[in-house]
């Protein structure tokens, strides 16, 4: 277990390094802000002591691609400042570069030198170079070309591919895991498996996805990246597309009511019953894909992004089923609102395994410090 200061920590890849860290059960990691990389006595003050500092933070667009590489350069030099002034020195660093470093692009050159720059401030430092990221809450048209494709398709457009190419593309959970060194056993994997595709076939699979679940269905989720491509598609679903309404079907005998449709693939399917004012949840999942419909009864499904403060609510009833997809790394939890027993329909994509059960608590009502950390 360690204590970690980051910079970067509210983008994109410290956003998902931050819900591996509370996943790991580890102490809340100390943020270096933009602001506090001005001032050489603030980063000395809050890195000292600390186990290990990860510098996530850089510039990736600019207007003038000469303040790409300036501003990774100047962002360094303002750590390494404080770094070298840190009353308890941290006993290592760890840089998220990338492979693009050193390839005479201004980005390229500017990862290059900003790693130099840290690896002669005099600490163990790990130069960390990661490939394409992908993963939930990508930022559309800056973070990654898979962030853009869902972001279209969750708006009901359709991806265009201008130039088909190669990519290598790793989850951040997994590249989280390697800057942390987080261990073994869980829902990711440091060695950062990569998958390889192209930009064309990212794009139909992407459609393939957006289709099915356009009414409810799941696709196939035969392989780990299939399944996180598929949570990273749901997270820009989500809230605007809940809940879903479901296929119901009525003749004399009553109702029957198509709760889940999944392509391939197994899982668990499990009811649950709920006395008046009892609560089911308060926890997240890195990686499951969980979905709740009530039969019976009425209920209230609430749910916060990690490290946010806002709670989303559905208020649902058997009366007129309906699908809630629990999003990945989203803390939710039901709740019986209603005076009589609750009947819910649970279904995960996975057999529940005690050994790695993929998760993890967390109250979903707001707590002060998650605040949403500052870039």
């Amino acid at each position: 277990m360690l204590r970690l200061a980051l910079t970067g920590a509210g983008g994109f890849l410290g956003w998902h390094v931050r819900v591996l860290l509370r996943a790991l059960c580890w102490p809340e990691p100390v943020a270096l802000t933009r602001a506090d990389l001005a001032d050489p006595a603030r980063v000395a003050a809050k890195v000292s002591g600390v186990d290990r500092v990860l510098h996530l933070a850089g510039v990736n667009r600019a207007d003038d691609p000469s303040e790409v590489a300036a501003g990774n350069v100047r962002l360094a030099v303002a750590l390494a400042a404080g770094l070298r002034a840190a009353p308890v020195p941290p006993a290592g660093v760890v840089y998220a570069n990338s492979v693009q470093a050193g390839n005479g692009s201004p980005y390229g050159d500017g990862k290059a030198a900003a790693a130099a720059i840290l690896a002669d401030a005099g600490y163990d430092f790990h130069d960390v170079r990661l490939p394409n990221l992908y993963g939930e809450h990508g930022r559309p048209f800056y973070n990654s070309v898979v962030a853009t494709f869902c972001r279209v398709l969750a708006d009901g457009g359709r991806p265009e591919v201008l130039e088909d190419r190669e990519l290598r593309l790793v989850h951040a959970t997994d590249a989280a895991a390697r800057l942390v060194g987080a261990p073994g056993g869980g829902s990711w994997d440091a060695d950062m498996p990569a998958w390889r595709t192209s930009v064309r076939e990212l794009a139909e699979v992407l459609t393939g996805y957006a289709a099915l679940y356009r009414t409810g269905q799941l696709p196939a989720l035969t392989d780990r990246h299939r399944l996180r491509l598929f949570n990273t598609y749901r997270s820009h679903c989500f809230p605007s597309h809940f809940p879903i309404p479901l296929p119901r079907h009525a003749d004399r005998r009553g109702e029957l009511v198509e709760a889940v449709k999944v392509h391939a693939g197994g899982g668990q399917t499990f009811c649950s019953t709920s006395y008046p004012g009892q609560t089911r949840g308060e926890h997240f999942h890195l990686t499951k894909v969980e979905r709740f419909t009530v039969v019976r009864g009425s209920a209230e499904i609430s749910l916060r992004r990690f490290g946010g403060d806002e709670v989303v609510r559905f208020r649902v009833s058997g009366r007129e089923p309906v699908a809630v997809d629990m999003p990945t790394m989203w803390v939710h939890k039901i709740v019986n609102t209603g005076s009589d027993e609750l009947m819910t329909l649970f279904w995960a994509n996975e057999i529940f395994d005690p050994a790695t059960p993929d998760t993890y608590p967390e109250p979903v009502e707001v707590v002060p410090h998650l605040a949403a950390v500052p870039a």
